[in-house]
């Protein structure tokens, strides 16, 4: 190997190194900071017992676990301090509490964007499946689901390794593969499919209700009915709530595509050609690729306050505004 090789690998490596001790710290404190605030405002009493507010409450839970289970021993790491690295069982947990959390969290991302959908919906019974007990039934769903789907890890995964991406990783290439698989397919890419193309269906649905409305408000100015439809302040306000949430859930689904792909993309490469003999310099570059992206994921689990506060209108920053009133009494009396 050439001293110009060995030079880049060093540079590379070191790199990769700097962005897992520093960068981490930064996605820490935000994300954990963030999520922490979205757990105790949608827990307020009008936002929980909306049914895309628990989807998006119990979607902050997830990501939080995401962020303590993955970051806390990335920064460590980079400090030569991560014991998932050498005990073994330290190194399953914390690799099952990782994907369980991130793929409840993105499933129940999607299952707020069906519950979007449905309430768009022309068709009685469609609305009528929006309703809490289902919301219920799916998160019970999802983290079943989720814990079947990533139970193998305590098989696969193992620490101590030295020709893998992470020293705590699959220990085969068939696990590699399978898991690699999974994440990239199931975790990822699936979802996001899914929050595409009913996203998509809903805002079609909102297009022809605005259409209905305007063409009922004409038919009104010309006197072919009879009596204007009344609605109620309550009705309003929810109605409000209603299109503010499909706001911020549209926001946070075009960002996590953004944050998430590049990682499913990776995975996917890095399966295919997982049996290829590579350079030092190769594994060296695709070693920082992967850092990268997979920091990236943690910037999409800690995001959501940041994009609900931006995007959520006055409903959203009244409850922040409130809750700081409230504890600042508490605080200071």
């Amino acid at each position: 190997m050439s001293s110009t090789d060995t030079s880049a690998i060093a540079s590379w490596n070191n790199l990769s190194d700097e962005f897992n001790r520093y960068f981490s710290i930064i996605i820490f404190l935000f994300g954990t900071i963030g999520n922490i605030l979205n757990i105790i405002v949608l827990s307020q009493r009008q936002l929980r017992t909306n049914p895309c507010s628990l989807f998006f409450l119990i979607s902050s839970i997830a990501n939080l676990s995401a962020i303590l289970s993955g970051l806390t021993t990335r920064m460590l790491s980079g400090w030569a301090l991560d014991l998932t690295n050498t005990i073994d069982w330290l190194c399953k947990t914390r690799a099952f509490a990782l994907f369980l959390s991130r793929n409840v969290a993105s499933w129940l991302l999607m299952l707020a964007t069906l519950d979007r959908w449905l309430l768009s919906c022309r068709n009685d019974h469609h609305r009528e499946m929006n309703a809490l007990k289902n919301v219920y039934c799916g998160i019970i769903m999802t983290i079943f689901l989720s814990t079947c789907l990533y139970c193998v890890i305590f098989y696969c995964y193992e620490a101590n390794l030295t020709d893998a991406p992470l020293e705590c990783y699959g220990k085969t290439l068939a696990c590699r593969f399978i898991n690699d698989l999974s994440y990239a397919c199931l975790t990822i890419l699936l979802p996001m499919s899914i929050m595409f193309i009913f996203g998509l269906m809903t805002i079609r649905n909102i297009h022809n209700v605005k259409k209905r409305i305007q063409v009922g408000s004409t038919n009104e100015k010309r006197g072919t009915r009879n009596s204007p439809v009344v609605r109620s302040s309550t009705q309003d306000k929810q109605k409000k709530l209603d299109c503010r949430l499909f706001f911020m859930l549209f926001i946070q689904i075009i960002l996590m595509c953004i944050f998430t792909l590049p990682q499913a993309v990776q995975k996917l490469y890095s399966t295919l050609t997982s049996a290829e003999n590579q350079t030092p310099l190769t594994k060296a570059i695709e070693n920082f690729v992967f850092n990268l992206f997979l920091l990236m994921t943690y910037v999409a689990h800690g995001m959501p306050f940041y994009i609900y506060a931006w995007s959520g209108g006055t409903i959203f920053r009244n409850e922040i505004k409130t809750l700081i009133k409230k504890y600042s009494k508490k605080w200071f009396n």
